[in-house]
């Protein structure tokens, strides 16, 4: 009988998957493949779940937090839900500060999870206002704030588990590597992998245009820079439009069956603009959540 001890144990492993139609201008003519990475297949549903868990588990072993204790997180989203549900597997009272304009399904799954909610006015700073609350209330002995912007064990998830699957996933093949860019967890923690494993690799972070407002995609003022954050790791960075993420988050679904976050069709994007202008390469893009987080925004009709 095959079991898992705890839900713990199916993060990661995600599969890669081949895009089809939407590659055939810049895939096959090319002789380029451009593979997908479905991290919504996670059991709280995104990317984030490989980060959270790594930054509990290493704050138990240093000894900061132990079960029972109270957790404090600011949030646009996924990094909350995956919380709330490691949070709840392992013991923790959670409270997670998110911006009031949030989408109404990611407020109830983190809530489903047990967790506290307190919706901070976007209109104030949104994910800026919300960062300063959650360590204002750690300084005020509320709870103990994991900071996923500045905690080394969220890049470390991806460099000891996303960053040896698509090594391996590929068989090395691996050309170029794209993930949009939020904290940048992902794409530091897969950077620094990939690189070690292949010094060629690019790697490519997508970004938000001027005036564009993607969930999960962020342009940070620099007194709020992650300080997990290194420029240098990144080779080229792809602009995404609010119209560009929107339209490609309905045509992954429409065209390749691929239902993901708005974040994820910015990857996409870049992928795409990626694979038309290198030949004989293998790009791998993150699909970081599902699209049914999405649902009450209206970007699927």
């Amino acid at each position: 009988m095959k079991t898992y001890p705890t839900i713990e144990e199916i993060v990661g492993s995600t599969p890669l998957v081949r895009l089809q139609r939407l590659a055939q201008e810049v895939g096959e003519p090319r002789g380029n493949v451009i593979l997908a990475k479905l991290e919504g297949n996670n059991p709280a549903g995104s990317v984030k779940d490989r980060a959270a868990l790594s930054m509990i588990r290493q704050a138990e072993l240093r000894g900061d937090i132990r079960p029972g204790d109270t957790l404090i997180e600011a949030t646009s989203g996924n990094t909350g839900i995956a919380l709330a549900m490691a949070a709840a597997v392992r013991g923790y009272k959670m409270i997670l500060l998110m911006p009031d304009n949030s989408s109404q399904e990611r407020c109830a799954a983190m809530t489903a999870y047990g967790a506290q909610l307190i919706l901070t006015p976007a209109d104030q700073g949104g994910m800026e206002f919300a960062r300063d609350e959650a360590l204002r209330m750690q300084a005020e002995g509320k709870g103990f704030v994991l900071d996923q912007f500045s905690n080394e064990d969220n890049p470390r998830a991806h460099y000891e588990t996303t960053g040896p699957e698509i090594w391996r996933q590929t068989d090395g093949q691996v050309t170029h590597f794209v993930s949009a860019m939020g904290t940048t967890g992902t794409i530091m923690g897969v950077a620094s992998y990939l690189r070690e494993r292949n010094p060629k690799v690019r790697i490519i972070g997508a970004q938000p245009a001027d005036g564009a407002h993607i969930p999960g995609i962020r342009k940070w003022p620099e007194a709020y820079q992650p300080r997990i954050y290194h420029p240098t790791a990144v080779d080229a960075f792809e602009p995404i439009t609010q119209e560009q993420a929107e339209s490609m988050a309905r045509r992954l679904a429409a065209e390749e069956g691929i239902f993901g976050g708005i974040s994820s069709a910015g990857a996409a994007v870049a992928a795409l603009r990626v694979a038309a202008s290198v030949r004989d390469a293998t790009i791998v893009f993150i699909v970081c959540d599902r699209g049914d987080r999405y649902l009450s925004t209206g970007v699927f009709g």
